[in-house]
């Protein structure tokens, strides 16, 4: 058998978790994954780890030279949208400037680059929006991870592949974030009110349905952008409704509001959310709803869900 080799980048975070357990189960892969970390957060899966720190181009020239991948998963990312804000030097390099380094390595040995992305790219003002949209950032995050999109095209004319998502959540190992819906649960689950927005629509994403898509674009050799995320079509208080629903949680606890009530340092669009239809007939994608989703997670969790 000839084996694809696969680096994985940010593989210690929640989305980059997922991928190492799907593809390191799959015979035909050969997975390295890498971090910030010394060691990974993960168990149990059968893959080699490399600390790796993708703002350092000398070190990502040497893991590209010892591991000679054949294909390149970027989910390294500076992803607090408020600290981005604080903190500009910073989300630039790991966003915009480390794809950089990875697409000149990718560039050089002939290797796929599958950037993963996200709907802050889009102002927010027609969502939700398809792969064919032209973006347009309100932070320094969007402007970060669009500038990340760009580079990555730099790995070559048909290498590269550009995976859109938002709203992101799922379970992992000693994560160092967490998400919305554990954070939701957690606050209720406690018996703690919570204030949601109502005026926020998104599509959110399970992390284990967007790791099968992305292996889904390395499988079939995937160029161009492609919406990865749930189908539903949603506002965060509905979403957090949906979470109560489902754990039987108390819904009163979930107080509506918007975002004029909430002063954040940085500007987030109100209206994004994705189309997914040509994720859904070229890569065979088919994500859970978001009941279905969060069962499988409470699953997971030890945690007792509804049936209806």
């Amino acid at each position: 058998m000839l084996y694809q080799r696969v680096l994985i980048t940010g593989a210690n975070g929640m989305l980059g978790q997922e991928l190492v357990a799907l593809m390191s189960r799959v015979p035909r892969y050969d997975v390295l994954a890498t971090g910030r970390d010394e060691g990974p957060r993960f168990s149990g899966a059968s893959c080699g780890y490399l600390p790796l720190d993708v703002t350092d181009p000398e070190a990502v020239r040497r893991a590209f030279l010892d591991f000679t991948p054949g294909v390149v998963i970027n989910c390294a990312a500076r992803t607090h949208v408020d600290g981005c804000e604080d903190d500009r030097d910073t989300c630039w390099k790991v966003n915009a400037v480390a794809v950089e380094h990875l697409a000149r390595q990718c560039h050089g040995l002939g290797a796929r680059l599958i950037q993963v992305s996200t709907d802050f790219v889009f102002d927010g003002e027609k969502g939700p929006y398809r792969e064919t949209d032209r973006p347009r950032p309100v932070n320094f995050y969007g402007k970060a991870k669009l500038a990340g999109e760009n580079a990555a095209r730099d790995a070559g004319i048909d290498k590269w592949a550009i995976a859109r998502t938002n709203v992101v959540y799922g379970a992992g190992e000693a994560m160092p974030r967490s998400n919305f819906v554990l954070w939701v649960i957690d606050k209720l689950s406690k018996g703690e009110p919570v204030n949601i927005f109502t005026d926020q629509w998104r599509t959110p994403t399970y992390a284990r349905d967007l790791a099968a898509g992305i292996e889904r674009i390395a499988r079939f050799g995937k160029t161009g952008v492609y919406n990865l995320s749930g189908r539903d079509f949603v506002t965060m208080y509905d979403f957090a409704q949906a979470i109560a629903r489902v754990f039987d949680f108390d819904a009163s606890l979930i107080h509506p509001t918007t975002s004029a009530a909430f002063k954040q340092k940085a500007t987030r669009p109100p209206r994004t959310g994705f189309i997914i239809l040509k994720a859904e007939t070229e890569l065979g994608f088919k994500p859970r709803s978001i009941d279905e989703a969060l069962r499988h997670l409470g699953t997971r969790l030890g945690l007792p869900v509804t049936t209806s």
